[in-house]
């Protein structure tokens, strides 16, 4: 009877430690649920009432509606044979229109658009807020796309079979119900095929199974090539059409950063013998393009970490180690895209976060030259055409809005096409490269924009923004709404180069991995502790600007030093690290933050993680913590309950959760003004006087 009184003991202390750790606002993670959606309306409620009655919202509003409905703006351009595609969105067509001209039409200033799809129709016909989300076409003449549509968009997307001769979906054509995958053309009946065939995705939510699919036939039933564990990140398949033949790849992840590559041959999976942290950019007139993440020795040839390889596509299939070096950066620079015209590479690299765009060619060996591409921004690379060796790029730095060129790849020259208008006078501003030195010695780079008459007396209103993680880098970029919104009303705008981001290649990026995440953060406190140093600002006049990834360092930073922060935007933010890996795709990025189920690992992510450590009593600023109820990504219930929590805990915040919009926070122009005038309302009411 004892042992038994003891065991009931027992059970009943076990339940009571359960119930201590239990989270009170898990409810909140319910994305759909009607309580947790009667607290979203209330907080966006009360949360818009403040912030929309600042002096300037309305103006703040329709200045950036005005930017963004601009009839000036670039069309994006996409080569699909002799016609350029585009997706516009603008005030008469609010969810977008897809259309076409052709590239002569289209490079005379003055395209002649065929419109193909409109959405906004689709999404009054469907009753769905359809958000599109790009369209593959079927060489070479793509007569036929794969249309790619989200409900409200969030990742999980249908695809549907789309005739650009009749402008309608194909009757009876190939389409795939809403998922996290994707499908490609083999042929104009055959497509390779990654998706939740019914049979489960993996724990971050991403397909298992790579299929072949036979138009006709149904997709339960398409033959399978490929299938990975449930473990896996995700399994994806891709096929290349190229004029010499019809590559057929797939992509294992067993991490975000980890994983095989396979080709399929005469319907089989052939798994290549490569290091597992290997990246696949392309296959390239028979070459197959690789970037190293490490450094590799291989063939009696040492490759250094972030060099770009090759190798013949049969020679690697038949198990040959010939690989030769395309480009290998230094120290200070590093490899942001690589794309391809009919016979060029073309290689765009960062030089101290400046950029610069090369083209290789291949003769039994790589022979490099520049493009003469404008210097002193950011150029990031646009369409390609796969029958010549044309190509799109865009040009931009702060002050300079983004520039759209048209090259030739084999010659060099390059001629501008369009220029996005000015939307504020940026004759009246520079920008300044400074660095801080990080605790641990590490000099971290960052751009400050500002007027030329800026006194340094510490009282100029600041934002600083960064991201620091997944080899993403930032770069400078022309924003228009930055511009009226912030630096025409007094402000100072900063960028920052932290370490695990993309700027000085793999080895930045690893340098704030996992247990070394905390000397990302480290980064962003010694640019903040520099710009007050350099009287540039002073805490009281400081705000941190951040979303997703970038959300977790806002989370953190405000929690870690309040006294450096006066304002902070938390967006899409990432911040109950105890539970991200079971929360949507969170479970793919613990190559990136570690694994809290882990002890070892929570050991080290609990010392940094803001909804756990977030207490009474602290001087925290005011947060605006911002989401999207249609985020499949990173989920809403991050930012919900920290709201809940810190509300509770007796800190004033503003929190507001657009109804749709995924990742990205909004779907509409009319959405995107109404975010920007919240938060840039939001910064000059707790920095500007």
């Amino acid at each position: 009877m004892k042992r038994v009184i003891n065991l009931i003991f027992l059970m009943m202390a076990t339940q009571m430690i359960i119930a201590q750790e239990a989270d009170p606002y898990q409810w909140l993670e319910e994305v759909e649920a009607p309580k947790a959606l009667e607290w979203v309306e209330e907080w966006n409620d009360k949360s818009i009432g403040v912030i929309s009655s600042q002096p300037g919202y309305n103006d703040i509003y329709e200045k950036n509606l005005d930017i963004l409905n601009s009839t000036d703006r670039i069309a994006n351009p996409g080569i699909y044979g002799k016609y350029v595609y585009n997706f516009w969105q603008d005030q008469q067509y609010q969810r977008g229109i897809w259309r076409r001209a052709e590239l002569k039409s289209y490079l005379s200033g003055t395209p002649d658009w065929e419109i193909l799809l409109n959405i906004d129709e689709l999404s009054k016909k469907d009753d769905v807020k359809w958000v599109f989300k790009g369209a593959s076409g079927l060489y070479p003449d793509y007569n036929k796309f794969l249309v790619t549509l989200s409900k409200g968009g969030g990742d999980a997307a249908i695809v549907k079979e789309f005739d650009v001769q009749s402008k309608a979906f194909v009757e009876n054509g190939f389409f795939l119900p809403e998922a996290k995958g994707g499908a490609s053309w083999i042929d104009e009946n055959t497509l390779l095929v990654s998706t939740d065939f019914g049979d489960g995705v993996t724990t971050s939510g991403y397909p298992m199974q790579v299929k072949i699919w036979k138009r006709g036939t149904k997709l339960e039933n398409a033959q399978e090539v490929y299938k990975g564990l449930e473990t896996d990140m995700g399994i994806w398949g891709y096929a290349q059409q190229n004029p010499e033949k019809v590559y057929q790849l797939i992509t294992r992840r067993t991490s975000f950063y980890s994983g095989d590559y396979l080709f399929i041959e005469n319907g089989k999976a052939v798994k290549l013998d490569l290091p597992d942290d290997i990246e696949l950019n392309t296959i390239f007139n028979g070459q197959v393009i690789f970037q190293l993440k490490s450094a590799w020795d291989v063939n009696n040839k040492s490759f250094q970490q972030g060099a770009v390889i090759s190798i013949d596509y049969n020679d690697l299939l038949n198990g040959k180690r010939n690989f030769e070096l395309v480009v290998e950066p230094g120290e200070r620079s590093s490899i942001t895209q690589i794309s391809n015209t009919k016979d060029r590479l073309l290689v765009n690299m960062l030089e101290n976060v400046k950029s610069e765009l090369y083209s290789f060619r291949f003769e039994n060996k790589w022979e490099k030259e520049k493009i003469n591409a404008p210097d002193f921004g950011n150029i990031s690379l646009g369409s390609t055409d796969e029958f010549s060796n044309k190509f799109f790029f865009y040009f931009q730095n702060f002050l300079e809005p983004s520039t759209l060129y048209f090259g030739d790849a084999s010659s060099g020259e390059i001629s501008k096409v369009k220029s996005l208008p000015s939307w504020f006078p940026t004759e009246k501003y520079e920008v300044q490269q400074f660095e801080a030195v990080s605790k641990d010695g590490t000099h971290i780079p960052y751009f400050v924009a500002h007027r030329k008459s800026m006194k340094l007396d510490g009282n100029n209103p600041t934002l600083l923004y960064a991201y620091g993680g997944f080899e993403i880098p930032q770069l400078p970029r022309y924003s228009a709404a930055t511009g009226v919104s912030w630096l025409e009303k007094g402000g100072v705008y900063v960028l920052a180069n932290l370490r695990g981001g993309g700027e000085f290649g793999p080895q930045w990026h690893q340098a704030g991995l996992k247990e070394n995440r905390q000397l990302v953060f480290n980064d962003f406190h010694a640019v903040a502790e520099d710009l007050i140093e350099r009287k540039i600002t002073s805490s009281k006049k400081l705000g941190i600007y951040g979303g997703s990834n970038g959300g977790l360092l806002v989370g953190v930073a405000f929690t870690q030093r309040p006294d450096l922060y006066n304002a902070a935007v938390c967006a899409v933010p990432l911040l109950d690290m105890k539970r991200y890996n079971k929360l949507l795709a969170g479970a793919s990025w613990m190559a990136e933050y570690g694994n809290p189920d882990i002890p070892e690992e929570w050991e080290y992510i609990k010392k940094y993680s803001p909804y756990q450590n977030v207490k009474k009593g602290m001087d925290y600023p005011e947060v605006f913590f911002t989401t999207s109820t249609r985020d499949d990504r990173v989920h809403p219930g991050h930012a919900r309950k920290m709201v809940a929590k810190m509300n509770d805990l007796g800190y004033k915040i503003y929190y507001f959760e657009n109804t749709e919009g995924g990742h990205a926070g909004a779907s509409t122009n009319e959405q995107r003004a109404k975010m920007n005038a919240l938060i840039y309302s939001y910064l000059q009411m707790k920095l500007m006087d």
